[in-house]
């Protein structure tokens, strides 16, 4: 693992601060510290964002910033157990945070992962379903998931049984890049069990693994939506495949249109989910038939660099 610096350490401090229980919200922690001169207010005990989560935190940072010492043993436990396994950091203090991802309101301080970050994955979609998937749901994410390749889409997914695991694997069937966000800390034990298999594979084939989460955390009932949010906050937009409507797809589907992306619903869901063909008329999502109906709705690359780097200087202009 490459040397964390200072600032990084502060922010990942703020991160673990815990006053009665009670954490800071990490969101609102993202938005706050995007330059070294807004960590270093917030450092200082002060919180501008005019928000409910700011006005609670307020009390939690100013009690927590009196003590540091358990924040920062922490910090370093997990920052040891991270590069134990192979890990890396990445921060929103870091230019090259993925771009996709500074361009939401929820978006996490920081990530760890395995493998490498690329500009290229600025160029992507999620493909994603449920885990009781059919065979013929399977059949078709991975065959979604080889046309993307062909055309130098990157393909993102949750690395759960079912469609995700079909769209991991058409992926790297077909020589593509495919980059798994986990419901685990990245230096936990792969979940499912089962596909830590596919895990490696993915490294092996050039691939990424990123968390959100503190290295050492298990899975959680709540760790697979606050996965979603990420898995849509990073992506251009989101194919799901195969859902009913208690589905984490379609949660993601629904965090996607909020984020402002794009949400592509596969015929065969529309015409059986009652939930998918109600966001297509209402607008907030797309039917898709074939490839072209996706591809024609994808930005480029460095359009998305572009609109990252001119949030990044808003926050910059806002001090």
């Amino acid at each position: 693992m490459s040397v964390t610096t200072s600032q990084q350490r502060d922010l990942l401090t703020l991160c673990a601060l815990r006053v009665d229980g009670k954490l800071l919200d990490w969101n609102m922690l993202a938005r706050a510290c995007q330059t070294p001169d807004a960590l270093a207010t917030v450092m200082a005990g002060e919180l501008t964002e005019d928000s409910r989560a700011a006005s609670r935190g307020r009390v939690i940072l100013r009690q927590g910033l009196r003590d540091l010492e358990d924040a920062r043993a922490y910090v370093d436990a997990e920052l040891a157990a991270a590069e134990k396994s192979g890990a890396r950091l990445i921060t929103v203090l870091d230019e090259d945070y993925p771009a996709n991802l500074r361009l939401v309101p929820n978006l996490p301080p920081f990530l760890f992962y395995r493998g490498e970050l690329e500009a290229a994955d600025a160029r992507s979609v999620a493909v994603v379903g449920t885990r009781a998937a059919s065979e013929i749901g399977q059949s078709r994410a991975a065959r979604m998931a080889r046309e993307l390749v062909a055309e130098d889409v990157v393909v993102f997914s949750g690395l759960a049984a079912g469609i995700d695991t079909a769209a991991h694997t058409g992926t790297l069937q077909a020589g593509g890049r495919t980059v798994a966000v986990m419901g685990t800390g990245i230096a936990a034990r792969v979940f499912p069990a089962q596909n830590r298999g596919l895990a490696e594979q993915i490294l092996e084939q050039d691939g990424a693994l990123v968390s959100q989460f503190w290295p050492t955390a298990p899975s959680a009932r709540w760790t697979f939506p606050q996965r979603n949010v990420v898995m849509s906050g990073a992506t251009m937009g989101t194919i799901v495949i195969e859902a009913s409507s208690t589905s984490g797809a379609k949660m993601q589907a629904r965090i996607a249109a909020e984020h402002g992306k794009q949400v592509f619903l596969i015929r065969s869901l529309a015409t059986q989910e009652p939930w998918a063909a109600d966001m297509i008329a209402s607008g907030q999502a797309v039917e898709v038939a074939e490839l072209a109906d996706v591809l024609g709705r994808l930005g480029s690359a460095q359009r998305v660099h572009q609109a990252s780097q001119q949030r990044l200087q808003l926050a910059l202009g806002g001090l």
